[in-house]
């Protein structure tokens, strides 16, 4: 792959194509497994509680491992990494599947094993990332964060939905169809080639500055760590999508079918933005247009907290999707341009943490807070503090505000 070569559409490019479908595969058994394993769960305990369990567990690897991943993505072949992380992810859909259909699957068995799950994801989210600027010249660099995170949106709109169906027929279904997709993804990631005009990355000794020096590194950028952690807290406060089973069982009055259309709503909303992106990518203002989107994506929130019927929650959910795809295009596609490829890894396993706090975490604070307060309060409260946030963080990071184009970020406009 040449720095010149700009394809005339980012799938006509062999390598994003491949990175591409991968991204696909893993990402359709992941919301598959999420769907079954919230339902499953729910079904054994009919506790919120326990449903934010399940996003504690999933991130406590990340928080630990996460100076270990970068480093480790920065010294070794990161494809070979995403693979050997993929496998891992493969294990753990074959062990629920196991248990499901031995009888002996409890809900501490499902917890062990999506910690495992979560091991696997420290390992194959970042590493993914910072491969993806590897791949296709930094001139189109957005326009493929917008094309991969279309591929996103896809698996998160096909994966609930698939296995909503599914269950139907038994959770060892859904979970040996993304025990699947997941050895297709290791496969497919095997096919990409190595990128013949990257610099060789050293073998730097893993001394602590050099493990930390991810964290150091966003420290030192203002405006890098006011959209990390934006989405962070953002997110944190906002997400509802733990608590969608109870929303879907005892307030919506649906059944796992309609959870997988709950859970696929708001990627419908974000790969609508996420294919625009794609073609027309933000011309200028695009810190002012990330704090809109995500003040557009708490007010989603309060929306579908409030709803009781499924033709008003789908719509707000969509909206809520389309608006976080927003932030993360431009988050993404910063963050990416403003490190260079020898720290990529490193910033990815850290900027990776930030995400998974605000999701997994934000897993966990939305159960604590429905057993608290109850759903609709919990969903509320999120919503609001979000929009706290954005003018906390407009005083606190003006630079962030400030930035114009994405091709030269920290111009002012």
């Amino acid at each position: 792959m040449t720095a010149t070569i700009a394809p005339k559409t980012l799938l006509k490019h062999p390598s994003f194509r491949l990175f591409w479908l991968a991204s696909v595969a893993s990402t359709i058994a992941l919301q598959m497994q999420i769907v079954a394993v919230g339902w499953q769960v729910y079904q054994l305990t009919h506790s919120a509680f326990d449903l934010g369990i399940v996003g504690l567990v999933q991130f406590i690897p990340s928080l630990f491992l996460v100076f270990v991943v970068g480093h480790v993505a920065d010294r070794y072949d990161r494809r070979r990494v995403a693979r050997i992380s993929v496998a891992v992810e493969a294990l753990a859909a074959g062990i629920l599947a196991a248990g499901s259909l031995g009888g002996w699957l409890s809900k501490e068995v499902i917890f062990v094993v999506v910690f495992l799950i979560g091991a696997g994801r420290a390992f194959s989210k970042p590493t993914l990332s910072a491969l993806l600027p590897t791949l296709v010249p930094p001139t189109i660099l957005p326009r493929a964060v917008a094309g991969s995170a279309s591929a996103t949106q896809v698996a998160i709109i096909v994966g609930p939905a698939l296995g909503g169906f599914l269950y139907v027929a038994g959770p060892a279904t859904v979970y040996l169809s993304s025990c699947a997709l997941f050895l297709l993804c290791s496969l497919v990631l095997a096919w990409i080639p190595a990128a013949q005009d990257q610099p060789v990355r050293q073998s730097e000794p893993a001394t602590l500055r050099s493990v930390f020096a991810g964290l150091a590194y966003i420290w030192s950028k203002p405006a890098m760590f006011g959209a990390i952690s934006l989405d962070l807290f953002a997110v944190l406060l906002g997400g509802a999508t733990a608590l969608l089973p109870v929303y879907a069982h005892d307030i919506l009055h649906t059944n796992s079918i309609g959870l997988g259309f709950l859970r696929s709503a708001p990627a419908v909303g974000a790969l609508s933005v996420a294919l625009f992106l794609a073609h027309h990518p933000l011309k200028g203002r695009v810190g002012r247009t990330m704090f809109i989107a995500v003040a557009i994506f708490g007010a989603a929130t309060i929306v579908f907290g409030l709803s009781r019927t499924m033709f008003l929650s789908l719509p707000a959910l969509a909206i809520l999707g389309a608006s976080d795809m927003i932030s993360v295009v431009v988050r993404s596609s910063f963050v990416q341009l403003e490190t260079p490829d020898a720290m990529r890894g490193r910033v990815s396993a850290v900027n990776s943490v930030f995400i998974g706090t605000s999701n997994q975490l934000g897993e966990f604070e939305s159960g604590i807070t429905a057993a608290l307060f109850g759903t609709v309060p919990a969903v509320l409260i999120g919503g609001i503090g979000t929009l706290l946030v954005i003018g906390l963080w407009m005083r606190l990071f003006p630079q962030l505000y400030q930035i114009e184009r994405l091709d030269a970020p920290l111009k002012r406009g």
